[in-house]
């Protein structure tokens, strides 16, 4: 019998109640408490901090706090990428974000999402599905990525989008829904 856990990470309906989860993102909330608490010249405190809490991270990376995400294990991060303030990554599937990726003020990114069936979704159990950005990305401030999205390479998202698609690479997207309006180089 696979655990909440092993259900959450598959992709399948688990519940997000059950006492292993509820552990993560207690302990997942001790570090964020942690590092929304730093200051900026504590740079090695933040990088231990964020080298706990996520699955990888690359050289060089940034964020601004404050951060917030549910379990931190799910992210990986690579080198050369920025987060500014008040971002936050729902990680309840694998959230793999690229290289050199600049995220706005405000950006969000959901690998969890819930049952559409209302019946369904009022007894409890959520869904998530993994959540894919190349490298070389920008999204601009307080755009949305939705669960199951891949954003290909050197693409960029416009301020505000709302990404319920995967977006090719080489391209500007905008809008809500968020849509292809340019190809680049």
């Amino acid at each position: 019998m696979q655990t909440e856990k092993q259900k959450m990470l598959a992709g399948e309906l688990y519940l997000a109640s059950d006492p292993e989860l509820v552990q993560e993102r207690m302990h997942t909330r001790h570090l964020l408490r942690q590092y929304n608490a730093t200051i900026q010249e504590d740079a090695e405190r933040r990088a231990s901090l964020l080298r706990q809490l996520l699955g990888h991270l690359g050289e060089s990376v940034w964020i601004e706090p404050p951060f917030y995400c549910d379990y931190g294990r799910n992210i990986h991060v690579g080198q050369g990428t920025f987060f500014n303030f008040n971002c936050v990554i729902l990680d309840c599937a694998r959230v793999e974000i690229g290289e050199n990726v600049q995220c706005g003020p405000a950006v969000q990114i959901y690998a969890a999402y819930h049952p559409t069936d209302a019946m369904q979704r009022v007894a409890g159990p959520e869904l998530a599905a993994p959540i894919r950005i190349g490298n070389n990305v920008w999204l601009g401030g307080g755009a949305i990525v939705c669960a199951g999205v891949s954003i290909g390479d050197n693409t960029t998202i416009g301020a505000g989008s709302v990404v319920v698609k995967d977006v090719p690479a080489n391209v500007v997207a905008v809008g809500n829904p968020c849509r292809v309006v340019r190809q680049l180089g």
